[in-house]
């Protein structure tokens, strides 16, 4: 069948080019039919499926988020990616400025408080955590031209995180209110202003027994396989505060915000790979 064989080098950069125009056109708030463009550019493709397109576009999320740059929503990463699409991406990447230049807007575009649909379609299941080969950190740097952490770039956008964290405040009230824990709701505090953002969390928060839920809060613009940072406060919060501990993600902010909830120790949910280090001199 067409979709089992090897893919060919001129495949993988035509595949790569329709990916790298999508994520353009998703950073720029233009709509598309990705099935409906997956299917016709199976046809261009010695007629593949579109499944087979599809799995490999999820191929290249992979291969894009390893290098600091977020995926195409939908497009969920899948490793295990073959070196030549790895090379095909970083050659293109190289070369799109239109996409740099969205991808640079999206991150430094301020935000702000957006109104809460309160509903059952703002919270969604985490994902689970996928097997993936652990990385040595002595002997696999990641020294790569075209790597860019849009994902440092986006943390470090205030207004975001700012927006972010009223949202939950927010979300967190009504939810108590909704309960019929009006003296809960009136209580939940956005800690990181009114004590400081030292505390390893940025809301504090009811369940509707009375118990406290330190949830740090992160947001991003992009969907819900966007790697994220946690400081090492955050960290031992989540080790030492584990029964009360939570880390809300906050995606897809600036279009329909979700949220998934990551409760108790973080590495029972995530992946966490090293990124920088505290240097002293003398």
């Amino acid at each position: 069948m067409a979709g089992d064989r090897d893919w060919s080098r001129s495949e993988v950069e035509i595949c790569v080019a329709e990916y790298l125009h999508l994520l353009t056109l998703q950073l720029n708030g233009q709509r598309v039919n990705k099935r409906e463009r997956a299917a016709q550019l199976a046809e261009r493709l010695n007629s593949r499926t579109r499944t087979s397109v599809e799995f490999k576009h999820c191929n290249i999320s992979a291969a894009i988020t390893e290098l600091g740059y977020p995926s195409v929503a939908g497009y969920k990463p899948r490793p295990h990616i073959q070196r030549m699409l790895v090379e095909v991406v970083e050659e293109q990447l190289s070369a799109s400025r239109a996409l740099e230049e969205a991808l640079t807007a999206a991150v430094q575009r301020p935000a702000v408080a957006t109104d809460i649909a309160f509903g059952g379609d703002v919270w969604v299941t985490a994902p689970a955590p996928s097997a993936r080969p652990k990385k040595d950190i002595q002997t696999g740097p990641l020294f790569n031209a075209v790597r860019r952490d849009y994902f440092a770039e986006e943390a470090r956008n205030r207004s975001l995180g700012l927006a972010g964290e009223l949202f939950v405040t927010e979300l967190e009230s009504r939810r108590l209110h909704a309960v019929g824990r009006k003296d809960l709701s009136k209580r939940v505090e956005h800690v990181a202003k009114t004590q400081g953002d030292g505390l390893g969390y940025d809301v504090l928060s009811f369940d509707a027994d009375g118990t406290e839920k330190l949830i740090e809060v992160k947001t991003t613009s992009f969907d819900k396989f966007t790697p994220f940072y946690v400081t090492r406060n955050e960290l031992a919060r989540s080790n030492e505060d584990s029964p009360r501990f939570h880390l809300y993600r906050v995606f897809e902010f600036r279009d329909s915000p979700k949220v998934f909830d990551l409760p108790g120790k973080l590495t029972q949910h995530c992946h966490l790979d090293p990124a920088t280090y505290l240097a002293r001199v003398g």
